[in-house]
């Protein structure tokens, strides 16, 4: 398949189509409006609302200590299984704003809900954009009241433009997904594209389907899809203050997916691809970023593994490499012992896109050629070897080039 699903690294399912129509689950509309929060000017506001009653949610957020008003607002006055729409802005995180932080997100919460036309209890909110610097709530609630008259089903692109902060690339999608059950619709709004670390980033994600879930079903596959995308990306190793995502299932098409069913099996697989193809166009559209790395690392030892593969990813070194097409494999094997220590003399094996540099703590001979080709691919694959069988750990980073220096040096100015 062609289109959304871009990356080698992610199949889309053989029941799983991209939709001819950009049109939203039924049961859900969506708007995004300018309120005048980005100085640059632009859609700034979003509002999603679902209409059904009995709608099931679920959501994941940051594990910062530093956590933004919204994140906190939502954890503690929404119904995380019953959520029925979602507020956003951009241009501020509205974080680290303290007590008047606190009270202009849920000023958000209560306009939003006036406007979705739901109790205050079951809207999210979110926000995103400079840190430290005091919402003005009184335009989010504006924007929301010119949002309220362009709710429509066709309002997924306006939400997701709402959304974006330095984002160049356009994340979301609009699947069809074909269960034994019936056919039911998957949609995705998704931004992030700095500040983006394993444990989630500055990133927002919205999910919307039409399928029937019960509220324990939705929070399984969530937070299992979660941990297989979000939780498995970098691109600076900065962790976010705002992280949230939000899968809403209104039932409007009356196919009901029953737990440990093989609906439950298929539509896991389509929201598993539809999260892993975001989390990557995040990694593509890391500020500046030129090139997408993908390291694996296997061995005996589970958290030693995780601690190598995070460690590559994070390495300032290997970004660079990975930003020239350098196939300084080096910059790799100091990265894995930083993170390993007192494991020496580490038995290390180390392949570029296939073609193995490293054996057993020894290079290699290698076609010198061939190995720089490899390296300058659009997506280079890095697998490591330690000691040992049993685990394996992976995560998608981006390279760290001029571009990534000039966004972030400029960032409030």
């Amino acid at each position: 398949m062609t289109g959304f699903f871009s990356s080698r690294w992610v199949d889309a399912p053989p029941h799983v189509t991209e939709a001819s129509d950009d049109r939203l689950p039924s049961g859900f509309r969506a708007a995004g409006v300018a309120a005048g929060i980005k100085p640059s000017g632009g859609l700034d506001v979003g509002l999603l609302a679902c209409g059904a009653p009995d709608a099931v949610s679920a959501a994941r957020f940051s594990a910062s200590g530093v956590l933004a008003a919204p994140v906190l607002v939502t954890q503690e006055r929404a119904r995380l299984d019953a959520l029925r729409a979602v507020v956003v802005n951009s241009g501020n995180a509205n974080a680290a704003t303290g007590r008047p932080g606190l009270d202009e997100a849920a000023r958000m919460q209560g306009a939003a809900a006036m406007a979705a036309g739901v109790p205050n209890d079951q809207v999210a909110v979110a926000s995103t954009g400079v840190i430290g610097v005091q919402l003005d709530g009184q335009k989010v609630v504006n924007g929301l009241l010119a949002a309220n008259a362009r709710l429509s089903p066709d309002g997924a692109g306006e939400l997701a433009e709402a959304m974006k902060t330095t984002d160049v690339l356009d994340k979301r999608a609009t699947l069809d997904v074909e269960l034994p059950s019936g056919r039911v619709r998957l949609t995705a709004q998704c931004k992030g594209a700095g500040m983006i670390s394993p444990r989630f980033a500055t990133m927002l994600c919205f999910v919307q389907t039409d399928a029937r879930l019960e509220p324990e079903t939705a929070d399984l596959l969530l937070g299992v899809c979660v941990k297989r995308s979000f939780d498995r990306v970098s691109v600076d190793g900065q962790l976010s203050t705002n992280d949230t995502v939000v899968l809403i299932a209104s039932g409007e098409s009356g196919v009901a997916i029953a737990p440990e069913s093989e609906d439950e099996l298929r539509f896991g697989e389509a929201l598993d691809a539809l999260l892993r193809q975001l989390a990557l166009l995040m990694v593509r559209d890391g500020e500046g970023s030129a090139r997408v790395g993908r390291v694996v690392v296997h061995g005996g030892h589970p958290h030693g593994v995780e601690r190598a593969a995070r460690a590559v990813a994070n390495s300032p070194l290997v970004k660079t490499a990975l930003h020239g097409g350098d196939p300084n494999w080096g910059r790799i094997a100091q990265a894995v012992g930083a993170a390993l220590l007192g494991t020496a003399p580490l038995a290390l094996d180390i392949a570029i896109e296939g073609i193995r540099v490293c054996s057993g703590g020894m290079a290699l001979p290698v076609d010198d050629a061939a190995l720089q080709r490899a390296a300058a691919r659009e997506e280079v694959e890095y697998e490591i070897g330690l000691p040992g069988e049993g685990a394996e750990a992976e995560v998608f980073f981006s390279d760290l080039g001029h571009g990534y220096v000039t966004i972030n040096a400029e960032y409030t100015t």
